[in-house]
């Protein structure tokens, strides 16, 4: 079982420790896993600490890790710089530009209401990294979770939550994809907390463009909706819940936070996710009182039983306050089938496997007891 991949199961790398790369991504290169992310060690829900800069991890199998440091120190000296660990570092996002060779890095900052992003640029992967662009703000709008995809008609874009609207955007980058471009669209208007969007993903796939998101719930999870775009800002046509067969409700009591197409191996998709708070768990009518709840909240269009809204107060709503220092990981094979992202449940799975069964038959075959037919 040394190859074996476990949703939901502590991650320790090499060392032992626990992996901190949340709200991560990975990055494949010349055989070798990077996985990048948050680091979440000092983050106990006690101190003001909300990310101690990104960590990076590498393997060559997906499953044993080695701890390769900082990709982004945190700047302990200055307070004033968006690096210091009480600036809410969140989702970096990394491509290798297509047009400069460069590895572009891209963060999201959203204390004391910045929102707003910061651009850093390097000539390894594994940096050093240099910020070019600082408080950030594409258009002059409010910058929340965010991917980034360098598409197959040779641009590259940016997808993005606004923190104000409560709408996503899309817009194209610049070829050297540190800044954005042109104008922009935006999809989910007029939403309400908690059924507006955030923890994007973007991906691509045999001509469709997909978005992934979840709702806005603090990290109470909450059902992922999956879209299809008609081009990179093209009309948006929603897909409902990617999850198949989820018992919870709630994504698998996970938040989405990337998707990985594996280069060498394009049929292969896993969508990575943080299990926030691991001993948080609900069944499907559970999640949808609390989501009811939050929105009778945040607008009188919504309106739910009190008891329902007193439940909220034991609900871990305000992030800034919850120890995920203990978070978990739920990584699992994706496929696009008749046209809709589908991701199912596997107790275990080996990236060897999906590569010899394709991932369409392993989502329609392996289901363990977070799903059930």
């Amino acid at each position: 079982m040394t190859d074996m991949i476990f949703p939901g199961k502590t991650l320790l790398d090499t060392d032992g420790n626990r992996v901190q790369a949340h709200g991560g991504s990975l990055f494949y290169e010349n055989g070798t896993y990077y996985f990048y992310g948050e680091n979440k060690e000092k983050t106990d829900g006690r101190s003001k600490v909300w990310t101690w800069g990104v960590l990076c991890y590498s393997s060559r199998d997906l499953v044993h890790w080695k701890k390769e440091g900082y990709l982004i120190p945190p700047e302990l000296k200055d307070k004033t710089s968006l690096l210091h660990p009480f600036h809410y570092l969140d989702r970096p996002h990394i491509v290798r530009c297509r047009a400069t060779g460069k590895y572009v890095c891209w963060l999201k900052f959203s204390a004391k209401k910045e929102f707003c992003f910061a651009v850093l640029v390097a000539d390894r992967f594994l940096g050093p990294y240099r910020m070019v662009r600082e408080r950030y703000r594409p258009f002059g709008l409010a910058a929340g979770d965010f991917d980034i995809l360098l598409c197959s008609d040779g641009k590259n874009y940016l997808y993005f939550a606004d923190n104000v609207k409560k709408n996503v955007v899309a817009c194209e980058l610049s070829e050297d994809c540190t800044e954005v471009k042109g104008s922009y669209r935006t999809y989910y208007d007029g939403l309400t907390v908690p059924y507006c969007r955030e923890g994007i993903a973007v991906f691509e796939e045999k001509g469709g463009i997909y978005l992934l998101t979840s709702g806005m719930s603090g990290y109470v999870p909450n059902p992922s909706r999956a879209a299809r775009l008609d081009g990179a800002l093209g009309e948006l046509t929603d897909l409902g819940d990617p999850h198949l067969y989820d018992e919870s409700g709630a994504s698998f009591h996970s938040q989405i936070s990337s998707v990985f197409r594996h280069p060498e191996h394009p049929d292969v998709l896993i969508a990575l996710a943080d299990r926030w708070i691991p001993s948080l768990t609900f069944r499907a009518g559970e999640v949808r009182r609390n989501m009811n709840a939050i929105a009778a909240c945040c607008s009188r269009k919504y309106h739910a039983k009190l008891r329902d809204i007193l439940a909220l107060a034991r609900l871990p709503l305000n992030c800034r306050r919850v120890n995920t220092s203990l978070a978990d990981y739920v990584w699992l094979p994706m496929s696009v089938q008749d046209g809709r992202p589908v991701i199912a449940w596997r107790e275990a799975w080996s990236l060897g496997e999906l590569m010899e069964q394709g991932v369409c038959n392993a989502n329609a075959t392996f289901i363990g007891k977070e799903g059930n037919k």
